[in-house]
């Protein structure tokens, strides 16, 4: 089976939407399709950005708190072991390719734009892609 790292926006846009991108992603999970692997840093940087107005208009603080439940509970949550540092133009975004890493995930999804254009399409093994095209790659 696959694994895949998804950024903190694939996340957080998934839970808003079951029809874009990443909502059909985060039902691909839920079908098994493919492991989710994410880290206490990508969990608590979801968790700070379910706090702005935007998520808390559209979710309850139920339906985030269950959401974290459930990558806490079902995702495998995997220590960062690896240091990446001034790869990614935001140090948050070093510590999402360093849990892909330390991982050893296939995949990185993510939708940001600097991040694809800066690191390309693979960093030391991990294939870095955007939601659709994982959606792609999972069919």
């Amino acid at each position: 089976m696959i694994s895949a790292v998804l950024d903190t926006n694939v996340l957080a846009s998934g839970t808003v939407s079951a029809a874009n991108a990443p909502g059909q992603i985060l039902d691909a999970w839920h079908a098994r399709k493919f492991e989710l692997v994410t880290s206490a840093h990508i969990i608590g940087e979801l968790t700070k950005t379910f706090q702005k107005p935007y998520f808390r208009d559209r979710l309850s603080n139920k339906a985030t708190a269950n959401f974290i439940d459930l990558l806490q509970n079902e995702a495998s949550v995997t220590p960062i072991i690896v240091k990446v540092q001034n790869v990614a133009t935001h140090h948050e975004d070093d510590l999402t390719i360093a849990t892909a890493l330390s991982a050893k995930a296939d995949y990185l999804v993510t939708g940001d734009q600097s991040l694809l254009n800066k690191v390309g399409n693979s960093y030391q093994g991990v294939t870095l892609a955007t939601p659709n095209d994982f959606l792609k790659i999972l069919q």
